[in-house]
């Protein structure tokens, strides 16, 4: 199945255009849609973000409850990205574009219907499930369409929807939270999923459907990725709020992902038409970029996750300020992404990967010193560092990736670039949320400990407190009882700004530890042909 899956996703060398020939206004708009639709499924994975809590609180669910929210999204995307390019031969790209794009408008709505946490659920897994389908989509769309001399155009396009779409998605969530409800946070969907339909729908050509391909499916290795990657998702989504494996649900999750993924590689790498060539690992430019992929993912999902977590929790600050702040992280993309394609065919690909790798870690290293007076000033110049590094690792790492690698193999190679950097994305985010209990708990432990009633130091400061609430015109007892309580909570709010530096400097020695695989790279022209989104 690797071959029938490449053939559609990298196509054969009759259908790449000739570079001298000239794209029509109809394949550029047939583009723009594809591309919008990818946007669309990216963005949705971090816009509830903001109104999490107001979508709690509508539907009656706890903080652990509502979580679900978000994962039930991520485990259905995850599944069925990997499904997509032979799927799209079994019903043709156009056929499975324009249903999927109709279902992802269609289960929007029904979320934003919701009426209690289950229905949440299930409508979210569905717009997961058909937004997943989304993503490789458009990257199809670019390698059987455009000429390998405007491949780069389109991949510097589809680079928005991973860098940009993440960053975008808190500050347009939060604006629609507070300015017309959390309904609206789905409701956005359907005027450009109407676009894209339309564009789809106009540009392009049906072709008919093989359904004969369904009965050769490797459907062993189907099921068994489907429930072992579903299961590791979930792990590594709920494992921090559930305290990991003191849950009995995470224990069996956790086995079952192991067993079920142990069963997929055994299929996989025995089977003659495999469903994923997973042998493409072992290829040394796309083994590689996998590992920078990965880490790509944590410091993209990791950053956007842990720093809404500080601005809101230490600052105070309501969605639509911390939407503020992590958009100078995103809007400048919209200007650097479209010189990459002109950088590529200047400077050596190895060197942009490592440049943007870099730029991203310090920017991960200047949030690592923060104190309880940093806020948006003093955040947004390395938010503004991340917007310069994200552009130069995508669209270079994904042609570095797969330079050399047939077309038949085109469809693994995709599904595996795809999956692994939403994995990684999850698997920084298990780690972080981790590391920041953790190092909290170690922070107000290690505070706690200077912090003595016996210390003359904090007796004054407990004294200074106590006439503080005193003047306010309290008695004695209670001023002195409220002056140790801001004491401990100051000693806590230390503790946890201490925490989160620490999980951006996690961030950036995971960014600069993939950056040495960018040494071992085989040197690689950019032709513009990539399997990431």
């Amino acid at each position: 199945m690797g071959g029938q899956s490449g053939s559609i996703q990298g196509g054969s060398p009759s259908q790449v255009p000739n570079p001298a020939e000239k794209v029509s206004l109809k394949t550029w708009i047939g583009l723009m849609g594809t591309m919008l639709g990818a946007f669309m499924a990216v963005l949705d994975i971090q816009i509830t973000n903001s109104s999490l809590k107001d979508i709690q609180a509508a539907l009656g669910a706890t903080l652990e409850e509502g979580s679900w929210i978000s994962t039930a999204y991520l485990v259905a995307e995850i599944v069925v990205i990997p499904l997509t390019g032979w799927l799209s031969m079994v019903f043709s790209i156009k056929r499975y574009l324009l249903v999927n794009a109709a279902c992802f408008i269609f289960f929007s709505v029904c979320c934003a219907w919701a009426w209690d946490l289950n229905s949440m659920i299930v409508f979210r897994a569905f717009q997961g499930f058909t937004g997943g389908v989304l993503i490789p989509m458009g990257f199809t769309y670019i390698l059987r369409n455009l000429p390998p001399s405007k491949q780069p155009i389109g991949l510097a396009m589809f680079a928005l929807t991973a860098t940009f779409a993440p960053s975008i998605g808190p500050t347009l969530g939060g604006w629609l939270t507070e300015s017309y409800g959390w309904e609206y946070v789905f409701y956005l969907n359907v005027i450009p999923g109407t676009l894209l339909i339309s564009a789809v729908w106009y540009a392009l050509k049906l072709e008919p459907m093989q359904l004969g391909l369904l009965k050769q499916g490797d459907w062993g290795g189907i099921v068994a990725m489907a429930i072992g990657l579903g299961s590791f998702q979930v792990v590594l989504e709920e494992g921090s709020r559930k305290d990991w494996f003191e849950s009995s649900l995470i224990v069996k999750l956790a086995a079952v992902a192991f067993i079920f993924l142990s069963i997929f590689f055994w299929i996989e790498l025995t089977r003659k038409r495999p469903f994923i060539e997973l042998k493409l690992l072992v290829k040394r430019n796309f083994g590689l970029a996998t590992i920078v992929n990965v880490a790509l993912g944590i410091g993209l999902y990791g950053s956007v996750y842990i720093l809404p977590l500080y601005l809101a929790q230490v600052q105070g600050y309501n969605a639509m300020q911390i939407g503020e702040v992590i958009m100078w992280a995103g809007l400048p993309q919209l200007f650097l992404v479209p010189f990459v394609p002109k950088l590529m065919q200047k400077i050596d690909i190895r060197i942009l990967i490592g440049i943007g790798v870099s730029l991203f870690a310090i920017s991960c290293f200047m949030n690592s010193d923060m104190t309880h007076d940093t806020a948006i000033d003093q955040l947004r110049w390395s938010q503004l560092v991340r917007a310069m590094g994200q552009p130069l690792i995508m669209v270079p790492l994904s042609s570095i990736a797969t330079a050399g690698i047939p077309p038949a193999l085109a469809g693994s190679a995709s599904g595996l670039f795809n999956m692994m950097r939403n994995l990684g994305g999850s698997f920084g985010i298990a780690i972080l949320a981790t590391l920041q209990k953790n190092r909290e708990q170690f922070h107000s432990n290690r505070v706690g400990e200077s912090v003595s009633m016996y210390d003359l130091a904090t007796q004054q400061r407990i004294n200074e407190l106590t006439q503080f609430f005193a003047n306010k015109g309290v008695d004695l007892t209670t001023a002195k009882n409220q002056a140790i309580a801001s004491l401990d909570n100051i000693v806590r709010r230390e503790a946890s700004i201490m925490a989160f530096n620490d999980c951006f400097y996690f961030i950036g020695i995971a960014l600069l530890l993939s950056g040495i695989a960018v040494l071992f790279f085989k040197k690689a022209k950019g032709s513009g042909r990539a399997a990431a989104h």
